[in-house]
Order: C-alpha cells, then structure tokens, then sequence
C-alpha cells in the first residue's frame, strides 16, 4: 500500500502535473496540500476518473487540503481540533478502509492526517505564535490519536526543517520561521510521542530535499530544504516497507515547488 504527500501549490495550476504524477506513481493514497480552492470548486471529477474517491477542505485562494484514497474512506474530520475560531484549512484526517482482496484477512484499516502546518514568517508578527499554537493543538491531537494504537500516518507540509541536514545552507535559514529552535523543538516532541519519520529511518544521507524556491535557480543549484515530512504511529512502523522522494517531478514543467514524498506500507 502505498500512501504519498504532497504539496502542489494550487490545484488549478497544476492539475495537468497533478495527474501526470499520480498516473505515473500510482499511489494507494494521496494527500495534497495547497490546494487553493473551495470544495465545491476542486476538480474532483478529474481525480475520480483515474479511480480515487475525493475528500477535501478547501478555502478560497489559499491553504486548502485533500485525500484521494483507491479505497473507500469514512470518518473525515476536517480542521484540527482545539481552536474553534481557527478558520484555516490545514487539516483533514479519513479512515482509509484496506483493498478489497485483503478485507478477509488480517488487513486493518489506516488512519491519515494530512496537515499544512502554518508558515510561521515573517518573525515577530502573529503568524509565528499562531504557527507554534497550531504545532501544540497538533501535538495534543497526536497523542490522543496514539492512544487508540491504530495504524496512523501523520503526513504532509510541515514547514519545519527538523536539522541542519535538511538544508543545503543551513544558515540563510537562522532568521526564518521554518528553522527557529521553537519550530523544531515542536518537531521533536512530535516525534518523541512515538511516531517514526518514514524518510530519515532509511535516508541520513545529506542533500535529501522536498523544496526549492522559484526564486535564484534554487532547484538548478540544488539549494533546497526538508520540510515535507511522513510520521508513522508505532503500529503503522510494524508495516513499514519503505519510503521515497519523487525529487524528478521538480524538473517537470510547470511544477510545485514542492516534490511527492511516499511510504509503502503491507496492506
């Protein structure tokens, strides 16, 4: 089974890659980020016809996220909770039921959260409180998730570089709301509620990069960062077969400034 994030950078500007992407890939489940459009404007029909059923949370212009998932879905929760006033879609979580040919035997469902966790700059505005407010709401819902030991993944844009590691120049990032100890540090305590970060438990590689701005050839240069993330619950490790970047889909035309990043799971 095999479950991919990805941040796509409007959903109408890049339907074509979008497509493209998922009929080459052939992900299980797709969670996308940025889709930049209301739920009754997403082109669901177009995902629909490649065979995925379609559950968004959208918002006029910005933000906005999506699962696409082969099988059906149940129990979707759109928005994190523990804010009731927090008008932006960042959040929406499904059951993912198992294939068809595995209902009959020891398959068990899979929970996703696919997140768009806030930017957070500039610095000493309300966006980084706001960012580092959404990460401790994240944290609480998290753990309360861990608690039903179910096979969950925690995936998506987390505007947070975890390590030096995951930037080509760590220090043109020393001011930036993605790399401020505070971010990280809610990194860390994500992590340290039990989750694994699919990508770095096979990859410690340097130059393992999920970002490249438009801007200066950041992607000719290779000068790009980490900041798309996986994190699997304890039971969902059990089944953990391996993960991956789609670093290719940079150099397509038209693309996101972001890249696919995947698990394969046993179903």
């Amino acid at each position: 089974m095999k479950i991919a994030t990805w941040n796509i950078n409007g959903v109408k500007a890049r339907l074509d890659t979008t497509l493209a992407w998922l009929r080459e890939a052939t992900p299980d489940v797709a969670c996308l980020q940025e889709i930049k459009s209301v739920d009754e404007g997403f082109p669901r029909e177009a995902f629909e016809e490649l065979g995925y059923h379609v559950e968004t949370h959208g918002q006029k212009g910005f933000n906005g996220v999506a699962i696409l998932s082969r099988t059906p879905v149940s129990e979707v929760l759109r928005g994190l909770p523990g804010d009731d006033s927090d008008e932006q879609a960042r959040y929406i979580e499904a059951r993912i039921e198992p294939p068809n040919e595995t209902r009959d035997g020891d398959a068990r469902p899979l929970r996703v959260g696919c997140l768009y966790l806030p930017n957070g700059n500039p610095l000493g505005t309300e966006k980084f409180p706001y960012k580092l407010a959404w990460m401790q709401r994240l944290i609480a819902h998290a753990r309360a998730r861990l608690a039903d030991e179910e096979r969950f993944l925690l995936l998506g844009d987390y505007n947070v570089i975890p390590q030096p590691i995951d930037a080509r120049n760590p220090q043109n990032w020393v001011d930036d709301a993605l790399f401020q100890p505070e971010s990280r540090s809610a990194f860390r305590a994500l992590l340290g509620l039990g989750f694994t970060e699919a990508v770095r438990s096979v990859n410690t590689d340097k130059d393992v990069y999920t970002f490249w701005d438009y801007q200066a050839g950041a992607w000719q240069k290779n000068n790009g960062i980490r900041i798309d993330h996986v994190l699997m619950s304890p039971e969902a490790t059990d089944g953990f077969e391996g993960a991956g970047i789609d670093v290719h889909v940079r150099g397509w035309e038209k693309p996101s400034d972001h890249v696919p990043v995947w698990v394969r799971l046993a179903a």
